[in-house]
């Protein structure tokens, strides 16, 4: 179905932190929306790649070897492979456009991993 996407309309849909919402899909890829506070955990993609798009706030994306700060209105790759660690110390919205196939903790398996639900 053809449709704008109200984005920070559907920000304002759901307060948990963490949990991704689907809001579109594109090829075999989901767009998704989540709000983040906090330290994530360290974790990788070892078949996906993920794009991180900040809408609002700030967010530090930490590699092993530098941090990666990402203010409003950037964005950056995370390449498959890669292992990183998102944290936010302010509430951060956050456009993700990954494989379906992606799960948020990647190859960690704990009470942070969640499956994305539609929105």
């Amino acid at each position: 179905m053809l449709e704008v996407i109200d984005l920070p309309g559907k920000f304002s849909l759901f307060s948990e932190l963490w949990h991704p919402k689907i809001v579109a899909e594109l090829n075999d890829s989901y767009v998704k929306l989540v709000k983040l506070k906090g330290e994530f955990v360290w974790h990788r993609h070892e078949r996906e790649d993920e794009l991180f798009l900040v809408m609002k706030g700030s967010l530090v994306i930490k590699l092993r070897e530098r941090d990666l700060v990402v203010g409003e209105g950037q964005c950056v790759i995370i390449p498959r492979g890669v292992e990183h660690l998102p944290v936010a110390v302010q509430e951060v919205h956050v456009v993700l456009l990954e494989p379906k196939s992606t799960l948020n903790t990647g190859d960690v398996h704990n009470e942070r991993t969640a499956d994305a639900e539609w929105l």
